[in-house]
């Protein structure tokens, strides 16, 4: 299976370096663009008239504009571009430093093909083009409140309904709901709407951090609390401290991390790795999840502690194919906030038009339909949207199905694995048992033949973070196998 193509810019001022990044990802699918140092990235990424960049690679120790400098640049313009730094030293502090700067992932050099490709395709997850996302989460974060959620079906009013009563008061809350529905947007209206709006709002993917990082990035560390440590910094929980911290994809987290997280909520302070004494904070916490967590719990991934500390408050925002009614307001919205924001003539769309989006099963819900209202807007040279311009959405597709209740743990824009008789062997041909290792290489390979590839799937499936898969991968030495089960 090869990955869906994006194009990719490459920044590193090593020539070398930027031929074997450049053939690795070319390989996997993507198109490349290369830039030799930081400023020259910056320019590309603003050329409004060259094809987008879906993903960036940055080394962060280059001459001049450093990665680091180049992030603190291109952060405040494109908050959702996918950028994945290298480094050629796995210094926690530097790494910390990167992610909190705004990298979405991070490579130690020398990288193999296949961890620099996973790495793309873990990025690109939730986002297939830049500037889509960019160009509506700055309309969102001007105009967060109830007032500005688009939509009159009577699922969204009533989890708008719940939501308010949420904002007046101070306890968790949980948000459940799959992906690209809005979560994010709702925890940001629920945090305006209360008293704490003049203090921050922290947001936290915590999917998205590495294993090694994940403490140090909520709680902080002291300078010198452990090798590479040469900076004092405070964490999510501290930068907060006044306001709200959502977490987002919450299931994710370490257990040994939900006990410390439990702690802080139920003491009121969190200990930094290092720190001598306890820090204070003062945080009302959201969170999200596109699983069902009391499934979780069953499986022993969640503490159940963990779990009804954090469900005080249950909002579920429901999927798009449970508000159809709000798909020709969405569309209208997102075709002129869209146009606005690129600075392009106003556009609307079709009826012709408006009946295909209206027809369609949006899997990956609002976030997919804001893509694809993006992709018409920008490429389109007419002022009326037509059915042409949304190529992407088949228009034999079926009608929306009722939606599966989030406890399958499925999400909505997984590739539904196809049924298979294969199963992985715990005995020899003698009878004896396999080695652990055997074991475990067979499932995991099976996992990737059955999920089409979609490494995040297999890991959600595998019951192990994303991180912790790549390192298997890695360790069992499977990643020629990897790609063949892929391509298989």
């Amino acid at each position: 299976m090869t990955d869906t193509g994006i194009r990719v810019l490459i920044v590193d001022d090593e020539p070398t370096q930027r031929r074997l990044l450049t053939a690795a990802i070319e390989r996997a699918g993507h198109s490349v663009e290369t830039a030799a140092d930081g400023h020259l990235a910056l320019s590309r990424l603003a050329d409004r008239h060259a094809p987008p960049i879906g993903c960036v690679i940055l080394d962060l120790a280059m001459p001049g504009l450093g990665g680091l400098d180049v992030l603190a640049s291109l952060r405040p313009l494109y908050p959702s571009l996918p950028v994945i730094v290298l480094t050629a030293h796995s210094g926690v502090s530097r790494i910390v430093e990167a992610m909190r700067a705004g990298a979405s992932d991070f490579i130690v050099k020398p990288a193999s093909a296949e961890r620099i490709r996973t790495a793309i395709r873990s990025a690109m997850a939730n986002v297939t083009m830049t500037g889509e996302l960019p160009a509506i989460r700055a309309i969102e974060q001007s105009h967060p409140g109830f007032e500005d959620l688009v939509g009159n079906s009577k699922a969204l009013k009533s989890a708008i309904q719940m939501a308010k009563k949420a904002a007046i008061t101070s306890i968790p809350v949980l948000i459940e709901g799959p992906s690209g529905v809005g979560k994010e947007l709702f925890a940001r209206a629920i945090h305006e709407e209360s008293d704490r709006a003049s203090g921050p709002f922290i947001a936290v993917n915590c999917g998205a951090l590495p294993e090694n990082l994940v403490e140090s990035i909520l709680f902080g560390h002291e300078k010198g609390s452990f090798t590479g440590a040469v900076d004092r910094h405070i964490g999510k929980f501290q930068e907060a401290s006044g306001g709200t911290l959502f977490l987002d994809e919450v299931g994710e987290l370490p257990q040994d991390i939900q006990v410390k997280l439990l702690r802080a909520l139920q003491e009121g302070e969190v200990d930094p790795i290092g720190a001598e004494r306890s820090v204070p904070i003062d945080v009302r916490l959201i969170s999200a999840t596109n699983r069902d967590m009391a499934a979780r719990v069953a499986e022993g991934a969640v503490r159940e502690d963990f779990y009804y500390r954090l469900n005080v408050f249950p909002l579920r925002i429901p999927p798009l194919k449970e508000r159809l009614d709000d798909i020709p307001a969405l569309a209208d919205h997102f075709a002129k906030a869209i146009a606005r924001t690129e600075n392009l003539p106003e556009k609307s769309l079709s009826d012709d038009a408006l009946a295909l989006v209206c027809s369609y099963d949006w899997p990956g819900n609002i976030r997919q339909l804001q893509n694809s209202i993006f992709r018409a807007v920008v490429m389109s040279d007419d002022p009326i949207l037509g059915p042409a311009d949304f190529e992407q959405i088949d228009p034999r597709s079926p009608a929306p199905s009722p939606a599966r209740p989030i406890h399958e743990g499925v999400q909505p824009d997984s590739i539904a694995p196809t049924p298979t008789a294969h199963q992985v062997s715990l005995l020899t041909d003698d009878g004896n048992i396999r080695p652990l290792a055997e074991i475990e290489a067979d499932a995991i390979l099976s996992a990737i033949k059955l999920y089409d590839g979609k490494l995040s799937e297999v890991a959600r499936r595998l019951g192990i973070g994303r991180s912790t898969l790549y390192r298997r991968i890695e360790d069992l030495d499977l990643e020629q196998e990897a790609r063949r089960a892929r391509i298989s």
